[in-house]
């Protein structure tokens, strides 16, 4: 008989079985260190599993070892039947195979749909002996930042410091949960944030919870508890650190100091003062802390570089940031010397966990409205553009961080292949910014100038001949966001699917002809058949504060519904097969190039009437 799921879970395993499985020590002190991993057998992988509370559990993989297996060595754990639980990785539900996991990566165990409740703690493991979760070193870095020696350096006085008794800080700004961590002299040197404390995520220590990992989060295309993916993934694609990302990693990290919120045993949490002797393993992004003395927010942008603002600029457009205002580039002041760019400030533009969404939505770049964003890209800046290979680039993301998701890895594609053609036909910065970021005519939420050709691609992938026939028989294709993840949030995300199915015997028009009308008209109002798609109230979040590095100030208090926009979601990426997906690139290379040709004579002459405005003086 299956154990009521929304009850207290209680164990039955011993310790000595559950030390055995996993490898669990018992501790005689609550702050007494985890001792080194010893050397894994021939053949052996450790890998960390996560719950959707949070909880970390270290495992050894045996060669032989499948999806069954492990979820059977989980129940002993965690008291939930192997059939009540689905193992992910990434895209990934593992079912059988686990010969492609790669040592140190993190699984994701969560409870199906018909038995999952929010509310509910859920999936913790039980036993007093198995709080430690592992014993593996304070913090172990997972996958391909092992080889980064600015992160191991960091990592290494992150460690001696707490062996010295150095505590991190926790970070009262932000809506999620973050720790300054420092080295043995007491100096910030790095930045942690565990992903199960992320808004929303289940242990948020400032109240924002109320779902599990894996589903939407504070963006509808970012799923809870993936931020730290994507901090990592920026950090990887900003090759030889061009736009000054600081260094970031994945790790597994152990220490007091992180937040619970969900009991161990299911029952009352604990008191505070047992809360602090409990030490607990995280999966977190690890990055760098910059020295600075403002945010952009709070310093004259007129004195930033040309260069480095632009560089910051290119690195958004690739990796489509959803969240680029002020207060997530740094500004330290360069007294009595100049930076890279000869100039006596510096830039490091921090807090990339909305980046690479799984859709196309409205993105946000503070730099638009900057009087460098207008000036063109350098000869230099061109060359570094045109020497960007996004193929090589997505082989990259899937060799250093499997667990990220195909529709990001197609957002980093398309991005960049814009970017690339956008800057060939002379646009600058700015322009090509306008032409991602969404216009409202009235209350409602336009198309940007990329999805409009990203939608007509869509729609001659629809009309080739091979696909129309499961286009004619109505075929409907999953949101990215299955329903049973959504569960209760699914009624405020609005995705009108866009095929030619839905056209026929219809006025619409092509959106590609409307592209070009309104370059050529500005802000005229259209007709209402004119309009691509009509969408409801749109509610964007307003950028404020950051939740890193400053620490100056916190975005509004306001309850976790009220700081999700409800966005429309125009196009989808992730809905092809491999084959529809060469194709949509193939058309939307041919339609952004008629696109950008339109644009480019539209700026030519926009310019045009600027020198002459300025140089006409009487």
């Amino acid at each position: 008989m299956s154990p009521n799921l929304d009850s207290a879970i209680k164990t039955q395993v011993p310790a000595l079985l559950l030390r055995r499985l996993f490898g669990v020590g018992r501790r005689d002190e609550a702050k007494q260190l985890p001792r080194p991993a010893a050397p894994s057998p021939v053949g052996r992988r450790r890998v960390f599993v996560q719950t959707e509370t949070g909880c970390v559990l270290g495992m050894d993989l045996d060669r032989g070892d499948n999806a069954h297996t492990v979820k059977r060595r989980l129940q002993l754990a965690l008291n939930v039947p192997t059939g009540e639980t689905s193992l992910t990785f990434g895209d990934r539900l593992l079912e059988n195979d686990l010969s492609f996991i790669r040592p140190d990566s993190p699984l994701l165990l969560t409870r199906n749909s018909m038995n999952r409740s929010c509310s509910t703690p859920c999936l913790c493991p039980v036993s007093k002996d198995f709080e430690q979760k592992d014993c593996s070193n304070l913090v172990e870095i997972l996958g391909c930042s092992s080889s980064c020696p600015r992160v191991k350096r960091l990592v290494d006085d992150v460690v001696n410091a707490m062996d010295s008794g150095v505590d991190p800080v926790p970070i009262e700004s932000g809506l999620g949960g973050s720790y300054y961590f420092r080295n043995v002299t007491g100096d910030k040197v790095a930045i942690v944030k565990p992903t199960d404390e992320e808004p929303f995520a289940p242990n948020n220590p400032k109240g924002f919870v109320g779902r599990a990992l894996g589903q939407p989060g504070l963006k509808k295309s970012v799923r809870v508890g993936e931020t730290g993916f994507r901090e990592v993934a920026a950090y990887l694609l900003d090759h030889e650190n061009f736009a000054n990302v600081p260094a970031t990693a994945l790790v597994k990290i152990t220490h007091s100091i992180f937040n619970i919120n969900c009991p161990v045993n299911g029952g009352s949490p604990a008191p505070a003062h047992d809360q602090k002797q409990q030490v607990n393993s995280k999966i977190a992004s690890f990055q760098q802390f910059i020295a600075h003395d403002f945010d952009a927010n709070d310093y004259g942008t007129s004195s930033f570089p040309v260069a480095a603002v632009h560089r910051i600029g290119i690195l958004d457009i690739r990796i489509f940031n959803t969240d680029r205002h002020a207060g997530n580039v740094l500004v330290r002041k360069l007294n009595g010397s100049t930076g890279r760019f000869g100039c006596h400030t510096e830039l490091f533009p921090i807090d990339h966990g909305l980046c690479l969404p799984e859709n196309l939505e409205d993105p946000y770049f503070e730099w638009i409205h900057w009087a460098q964003a207008s000036i063109p890209f350098s000869e230099e800046e061109l060359e570094y553009i045109r020497n960007l290979d996004p193929m090589k680039d997505v082989a990259m993301l899937r060799r250093e961080l499997p667990m990220m998701r195909e529709a990001c890895l197609r957002v980093l594609i398309l991005c960049t292949i814009f970017l690339k053609e956008a800057a060939a036909f002379g646009l600058c910065l700015a322009e090509i910014g306008e032409m991602m970021t969404r216009e409202f005519r009235g209350i409602e939420e336009e198309p940007s100038q990329l999805e409009v050709v990203c939608m007509e691609a869509r729609k001659r992938v629809v009309e080739w001949e091979p696909f129309s026939a499961a286009a004619e028989q109505g075929e409907d294709i999953d949101f990215q966001f299955s329903m049973d993840m959504l569960g209760e949030y699914n009624d405020v995300i609005r995705s009108p699917r866009f095929n030619g199915s839905s056209m026929k015997g219809s006025s619409f028009r092509s959106p590609l002809s409307k592209l070009v009308e309104s370059l050529h008209e500005g802000n005229d109002d259209h007709d209402e058949s004119d309009r691509v798609l009509s969408s409801g109230l749109s509610t964007p979040i307003i950028p404020n504060k950051p939740t890193g590095q400053s620490g100056n100030a916190t975005r509004s208090a306001m309850s976790a519904d009220e700081q999700l926009a409800s966005s429309m979601c125009f196009v989808r990426l992730s809905d092809m097969n491999a084959e529809e997906w060469n194709l949509f690139l193939e058309k939307f290379q041919e339609l952004l190039k008629e696109a950008l040709h339109e644009r480019a004579k539209v700026a030519a002459g926009q310019r045009m009437k600027q020198r002459l405005g300025t140089s006409c003086k009487f």
